[in-house]
């Protein structure tokens, strides 16, 4: 005779489910998958992939670089692999900032000579640009780069662009080094780095310098070229937010 407890159909939790899909979609690509190729490989929706890919990331099971997304230190250390800390506060915040604004927020470091795009949040109606050219080789080209290098004493910028000389990306890119350089030093630390269509077409982008202690860092948001007009808007509603959080000394980046 069959039991009951031999027959019982185990609880299922979809939401495990289909973020263990996706665990799996990011284990068969070695060198990392987007958001859109993760989601038809788990046959998942993509706005569902988007939210799980997010929380999987916050705990530290993902990574984010380049745009594609690999196995973070908390997964590494399920295979009992090298442990590191948790990500701090500030992936979720940009999270938040980018529900929000309505507009992707990206954070990045000037560290050991080269410019670190540490954090990205997008969301399906609002996807982050495409990096299609190394972001810490275009600089000059990107506001965020811009930002970063208008920090720099001249020393430390003159060797940034000895190693990553400046060329143009699109027709409306800074044409040559002396140009740039006149550009930098015309920036004024209150104001915002506007950069239109010079690293990406169609794309504009504001970013604004961070002070964390002795750190060189830069936060931007980028929208399409239609919704230009809302970049100031959104360039100060995100400097209202970090002075916000930085006020509340929660905010930390691990140097």
């Amino acid at each position: 005779m069959t039991t009951a407890s031999s027959t019982a159909v185990p609880t299922l939790i979809g939401s495990v489910q289909r973020a263990l899909r996706l665990m799996e979609a990011v284990g068969a690509h070695r060198d990392g998958a987007p958001a859109k190729q993760l989601a038809r490989e788990a046959g998942l929706p993509l706005p569902t992939a988007y939210h799980l890919l997010r929380t999987l990331t916050h705990e530290g099971y993902l990574r984010r670089e380049n745009g594609v997304f690999l196995f973070g230190a908390a997964a590494e250390r399920l295979g009992g692999g090298p442990a590191t800390p948790r990500p701090g506060v500030i992936v979720d915040s940009l999270a938040h900032w980018a529900d929000v604004i309505g507009a992707p927020v990206y954070c990045a470091l000037y560290k050991d000579g080269e410019i670190e795009v540490i954090a990205v949040a997008d969301t399906p109606e609002a996807p982050a640009v495409h990096e299609w050219a190394p972001f810490r080789e275009t600089g000059h080209a990107h506001a965020l780069g811009q930002c970063l290098l208008g920090q720099l004493d001249e020393r430390a910028r003159e060797d940034h662009l000895d190693r990553h000389p400046v060329r143009p990306l699109t027709r409306y890119s800074v044409r040559d080094r002396q140009a740039f350089l006149e550009r930098l030093g015309s920036l004024k630390r209150t104001e915002p780095v506007i950069e239109r269509q010079e690293y990406a077409m169609g794309t504009v982008c504001g970013a604004i310098p961070i002070t964390v202690g002795s750190a060189v860092a830069a936060m931007a948001v980028s929208l399409p070229l239609h919704q230009e007009e809302r970049l100031l808007a959104a360039v100060e509603q995100l400097r209202c937010e970090v002075t916000a959080l930085l006020r509340s000394f929660v905010f930390s980046i691990s140097i």
